[in-house]
Order: structure tokens, then sequence, then C-alpha cells
């Protein structure tokens, strides 16, 4: 089977390596031509545990290859995958523009092919509608490049929305806990049917189902888990206030079978590529059509004052006001990407708390196993590499991304390394005991020792 992939980003480059793995024949396009170049070579843009090693074996059998010219990627395939971006636009929308070229560009081609059938699939996080501006699209460029004498190829257009976790993105596509995707034709059912056969001999569920429905699914899934987590940050600070421990809530509610503990953790807030802009963009969908969206936002609303809360916990920990000065305090930051294994940092949490504590004059050192501060926020900013160097001088340590290897710190380490024993946990990981046995203040979120 011949399958094009347009995009190299997260999802496009994953989903490429993970379909050549199963004898596919994979061409992965992208008009970023240094960026082809890196992955000739081996070079991958992203960290991704295992995913190095996927394309490299799957490079070397012949299997996966990286090309500039979607002409080209797109000869003799069954069907293509739109893996390119969707930004969020000014007002919380998904940028729909890369989508809608490259289903210009697939249409122009498409009117020279003759005797050819493909399925474009949306693989990008696309609003509702999109599909059928995709289908319009195409049909809009065959006819604009119609050659006398030439039946245009077929097509139709498909969505099929990934649920991917970054750090663990290749045996969730392996071993799929759904697959859904969105058909209007059996002709299209069938071919994607035999794309996904080898993922599902263990019984997964393939779910098809009409298009919007598909599009709208994956909105609907990344808002409800970020609607957990927001949920479990009011109900923390609910518990800060009463000296209860949010700790012990969340395994109350989270032993109901018709609740479950997964995304029921309070801490910093969420981030990543996903959470904040999809939660955006499914509410700015909803009001285009006159529907209220006050859930999505007062959960954006409540995971952005989470982020305020945990610099309130690193001004009081030093015994400064929360809308005062922080000069001459030196702030220790373990964690810098928005999750563990992976080196992604965009809405990462652990950047607002930077950014406000260099704005309010105080000096940060941090640390993170693969993650990197962007160069628009080198200021005010020490880098180490590795984590006792983070907490060197600090007045106070701030635990902001899960890392397994900040779980269980050397506290006479740090005893030794630290201006004092203050530790704000925005993650809820460190034990509260062994940090009291060393003398170490913990500050959590949504304990008792958070008050």
């Amino acid at each position: 089977m011949r399958i094009a992939i347009v995009g190299t980003g997260y999802v496009g480059l994953v989903t490429g390596a993970c379909l050549s793995e199963t004898g596919a024949h994979v061409v992965c396009i992208d008009v970023d031509e240094s960026k082809v170049d890196r992955l000739r070579r081996g070079e991958i843009p992203i960290f991704e545990p295992g995913l190095d090693l996927l394309v490299s074996r799957n490079v070397a059998k012949r299997r996966l290859e990286f090309t500039t010219s979607l002409a080209d990627g797109l000869d003799k395939v069954d069907v293509v995958f739109i893996a390119v971006g969707t930004p969020p636009g000014a007002d919380g929308s998904a940028d729909l523009s890369q989508v809608l070229e490259v289903a210009r560009q697939i249409g122009t081609i498409l009117a020279t092919r003759s005797s050819e059938y493909v399925v474009v699939v949306t693989k990008s996080t696309v609003p509702v509608g999109t599909a059928k501006r995709m289908r319009e699209t195409i049909r809009e460029a065959i006819q604009a490049g119609a050659v006398d004498g030439v039946d245009p190829a077929e097509f139709d257009v498909a969505s099929n929305p990934e649920f991917l976790k970054e750090g663990a993105a290749i045996e969730d596509f392996a071993k799929p806990d759904r697959i859904v995707i969105g058909v209007d034709s059996d002709r299209a059912r069938a071919v994607l049917e035999r794309v996904y056969r080898p993922f599902l001999l263990n019984g997964r569920p393939v779910l098809f189902m009409d298009v919007p429905s598909a599009e709208i699914t994956k909105y609907a899934a990344n808002a409800m888990l970020a609607t957990r987590i927001s949920f479990m940050n009011q109900m923390a600070e609910l518990c800060e206030t009463v000296g209860a421990d949010v700790n012990m809530v969340r395994r109350g509610i989270g032993s109901d079978p018709r609740i479950g503990s997964s995304f029921l953790y309070a801490g910093a807030g969420y981030g990543g590529s996903c959470f904040p802009k999809d939660v955006r963009a499914l509410s700015t969908t909803m009001k285009s059509l006159g529907i209220p969206a006050g859930l999505l936002d007062a959960v954006e609303a409540i995971n952005t004052r989470q982020k305020a809360r945990v610099f309130d916990k690193v001004c009081q920990s030093v015994g400064r006001p929360v809308d005062g000065s922080l000069a001459g305090i030196t702030v220790g930051v373990w964690g810098i990407a928005f999750k563990p294994n992976t080196d992604d940092v965009r809405d990462a949490p652990a950047l607002e708390v930077i950014a406000r504590i260099v704005a309010a004059g105080g000096h940060v050192r941090a640390y993170d196993p693969v993650a990197a501060i962007p160069p628009a926020m080198a200021e005010g900013v020490t880098v180490c590499d590795v984590p006792v160097e983070a907490a060197r001088g600090a007045d106070v340590l701030v635990l902001m991304t899960e890392w397994s290897e900040f779980r269980s710190p050397d506290f006479a380490e740090l005893d030794s390394v630290m201006s004092a024993r203050r530790i704000v946990d925005g993650r809820n990981v460190l034990s509260v005991e062994d940090a009291n046995d060393a003398g170490f203040t913990i500050i959590s979120i949504g304990t008792p020792q958070a008050l």
C-alpha cells in the first residue's frame, strides 16, 4: 500500500513512521527543505521516545522517504493524510489556511491524473465542516486545472483524528484504544480499513461514523480531559481554603467507576499543543453557531488562574506579596516542558510561572532533561545541566514538570546548595513526609501544607 503524509510535524512524522513499520510504503512531504534534508540524514526535529529508531529503521528498509514535492509524493498513492498545522487565530479559531492550501494543490494534481482514486484524510485537528470545505476546494481546483481528453482522478475526503499522547505516541499508535474514522462512502471506508488492519489484530475498536461526528470527536475528547483537570484544580483551591486534602478527594471520587481517576490530578494546569488550542477553538466554533460555551470558557479561565496561583505560592513562600517585587530572590525551577517525556513547551505552565518571576525582578535557575527555554525568555534565566545546579542558591525550588528524576530527590544534597529549605510542588509528586523529615517545607497544590 502507498501512503502520503503531508506535514512532518509531531503528528505527521509519528503517523508516517508507524504506518511504514507495517510494511506500507510511506512518503512524508514537507515544504521546509532544510527539515526534509535533516530527516533524510536521520535527524529527528522533535523529542519522542523511540521515534528516532523507528524512522531510521524504516528509511533503511526503503519503506519511509521524505520529499518536498507534493506531486511526486502523490504518485500512485492510495491515501494521503493531511497533517499540517492549524494554529489558533486571534479569535481562538483554528487557522485552516495550510489545510485548504494543501487541498487546493491536491486538486490541481488530481486534475491531470486519470484512472486514479485517492482518499484525502484530515489528520490535523480541524473544526467541524472542514472536510466539506476541503471537498469543495479540491473540486474547484480540479475544474480549474482540467485538461481536454483527461478524466480527472476520483477522490473522497475523510476524517481520521489523532489521539496521540506526547511521550507515548508510538505506543498509542501501535496499540490504540480506538480508531475514529469519518467517511461518507463505502469505497473510502474500504481503503482506510486496509490502512488500519494491522493495528486491529488485538481487537481494538475502529469506529466508523459520519465525517462531522469524527471532526467533533477530537475536540470533544480534549475538551473533556481539560475540563477534568480544571475541575480538580478548582477543587484544590477549595481544599486549601478549608484545610482539606485534594489528593484524598481525588481518591474518593476517582474510585467511583462512573468517574475514574484518569486526568483527575490537581497541579499547575494543562498546556501543550492540544488542550489550550482545542478548548479555545471549540468554544469559538460553538459561539459562531449561536451556542453558549460557558463551560469551556470557565475551563480555560480556571487553567489560566491556576498558573497564576503557582506564582502566588512562590511569592508567599519567600514572604513577598503576590503583587510586589522578587528582587534579590533566586528561584530554582525543575521542569520546563508542559509534561514529561517531551520537549514541547507550547503553553507550558512553567513558562508562564518563569515569566512572572522574571517580570517581578526575580532570577530563575532552570533545568529540564530535554526541553529548552525559548530564546525570547532567556533574560533573567540561567539554564542548568543538572537538577542540583538549578537549586543552587535558590530561596525556593519549584517543581513544574513531573519528570521521573524529580520524584525522589536527595534532600540532603538540596539542603547543601539551597539558601532556604522551601519547595513549591506544582505537581504534587514529592513525599511531604520525606521532605519534612529533612527539614524542608513543601507547599503543594490543594493540601493543608499549602495554607
